[in-house]
């Protein structure tokens, strides 16, 4: 027995082919008393407590089961590109306070085209005196070569790079230079290209990609995080409402006396509800069902992002329970014309393999 159902500690014993059985610390706890009200605590004592308990509870109690090879490779795969995200968002500012700082006009520039053509500009022309000489007709005609989507004409652009006020730096121009750095974002993004190929390519061959992939507003990517993240919950849990507790998007009231609080569970897999809640949030701009569970808990006065959000992420893990528990398809027209998820019936009907 284990205190927690996800973990290295968790992994290695599953893969050795040992039976694993987790138990939550705070059940554990309220269980001492069977043994003795002194709270007496020692590591051979709760090493014993616990091999009883799973004597005469063992039955009550879920085994582990290794997760898919699948779901672990898809799953470390969108985690890395999550990183990759948040690290070019870093790189991204680092490089917007510079020139800031060292050369407005090109931060002017930098926020008014596409980003790969900005990159692009900004490797070109990383000081003043190097875009000295530009034109309207030569940064237009710069910038179509690169396939420039137009929306912002050369003139525009050149107006506002001339317009940009002096740098109160008084750096240098080969400093700058040298401090203006596009290789580090350029390699993050050219990664994150790598990353979303290497993910599509695993989404199109996993076995619970068919049940998943007819859901409203989810592309490869969010389709694989939901597999990465949600797919474990699902093999894991025995219920539809163990799932939702799992996720994080269960409601937990604690009222005692006149006061009553009601907030989300917050020993969660943190993840798990970003990649859910991510989802639900996109979902909702293409499903009237999904919309319409969103726009009605924001009727009842629920905030968005954290309960609107949530809300609507507690329908679809209804969805997808019943999509994994039977084995079908999800099919946005029936749930549509229903508007309810039946899950009556919680016990998994859909064998692994």
């Amino acid at each position: 027995m284990i205190e927690s159902s996800r973990g290295l500690a968790v992994d290695r014993l599953l893969a050795a082919g040992h039976p694993v059985v987790p138990v939550h610390p705070n059940v554990f706890h309220a269980m001492c008393l069977r043994w003795g009200a002194s709270k007496a605590k020692t590591d051979a004592g709760d090493s014993m407590k616990l091999a009883d308990y799973l004597r005469t509870d063992g039955d009550l109690l879920p085994r582990l089961e290794p997760t898919e090879q699948t779901t672990l490779d898809l799953q470390a795969l969108t985690r890395t590109r999550a990183g990759h995200v948040e690290a070019r968002v870093s790189a991204v500012n680092q490089l917007a306070a510079l020139l800031d700082a060292h050369w407005p006009g090109g931060k002017a520039v930098f926020a008014n085209l596409d980003s790969d053509i900005a990159m692009a500009f900004l490797e070109r022309y990383p000081t003043p005196a190097s875009a000295a000489k530009l034109t309207a007709g030569r940064l237009e005609a710069w910038c179509k070569r690169r396939g420039y989507s137009g929306k912002k004409p050369g003139s525009i652009q050149i107006e506002r790079l001339r317009a940009a006020p002096q740098a109160a730096s008084r750096i240098s121009e080969a400093a700058v230079e040298q401090l203006v750095q596009v290789q580090l974002v350029q390699g993050i993004r050219t990664t994150i290209r790598t990353l979303d190929k290497a993910i599509a390519e695993a989404v199109e061959t996993h076995p619970y990609a068919p049940l998943f992939a007819t859901m409203p507003r989810i592309g490869k990517v969010s389709l694989g995080q939901i597999i990465g993240e949600i797919g474990p919950l699902l093999e894991r849990a025995r219920t539809s409402e163990q799932l939702i507790a799992e996720a994080g998007v269960v409601p937990v009231t604690r009222a005692s006396g006149k006061s009553r609080t009601v907030a989300f569970r917050f020993a969660t897999n943190r993840r798990a509800r970003i990649a859910l809640t991510t989802f639900a949030d996109n979902s909702r701009h293409s499903s009237d069902w999904a919309a319409k569970i969103y726009n009605d808990a924001r009727a009842r006065k629920k905030r968005h992002p954290p309960p609107a959000i949530r809300i609507l992420a507690r329908a679809w893990l209804r969805v997808m329970w019943a999509c994994w528990r039977d084995g079908t398809c999800c099919d946005p027209v029936i749930h549509q014309a229903n508007n309810k998820i039946d899950t009556a019936a919680e016990a998994p009907l859909r064998h692994r393999g």
